[in-house]
């Protein structure tokens, strides 16, 4: 047995393009300057907390996330019937 734990592994991370008005730019350069850390995790936290903090969202998501185990994506859809064919 280890004395030591491995490292966590880092989450998987995508890639975003987006558009965003200058003045939050600029704030979230400053937000990321002030925390010592990146405009991608100022980001990402704060899209974390704000899933977190929505209730509304949460019920909606949780909504949402039963019907999508149940039904079959567009693209399974279009698999099954080319292969029926």
């Amino acid at each position: 047995m280890p004395v030591l734990k491995s490292p966590p592994r880092p989450p998987k991370n995508e890639t975003l393009q987006l558009r965003i008005e200058e003045e939050v730019k600029s704030k979230l350069e400053k937000y990321a300057e002030f925390i010592d850390s990146s405009e991608s995790y100022v980001v990402s936290e704060a899209l974390k907390l704000l899933f977190r903090k929505d209730h509304d969202f949460r019920t909606w998501l949780e909504v949402h996330a039963e019907n999508n185990e149940h039904e079959p994506s567009a693209g399974n859809a279009l698999f099954e019937v080319a292969r029926k064919a």
